[in-house]
């Protein structure tokens, strides 16, 4: 009888380490995509608004 318990006990931790890593995991890659995605935007915006791209090199020769 104990070696069923400890079996089942030992089964359970595999099936809750799953559930454990898909619950640290999940946020982690929305929080990824979200400041991914941020950031792009930012230097976008930037690129956009600062004077003296590559263009204006270009221009001059």
């Amino acid at each position: 009888m104990k070696k069923l318990h400890f079996i089942v006990i030992i089964a359970s931790m595999f099936l809750l380490q799953a559930c454990v890593h898909k619950i640290v995991t999940v946020p982690a890659k929305i929080a990824y995509k979200t400041t991914k995605g941020v950031v792009k935007g930012t230097v976008a915006v930037g690129k956009a608004i600062i004077p003296g791209d590559s263009s204006d090199k270009d221009d001059k020769e």
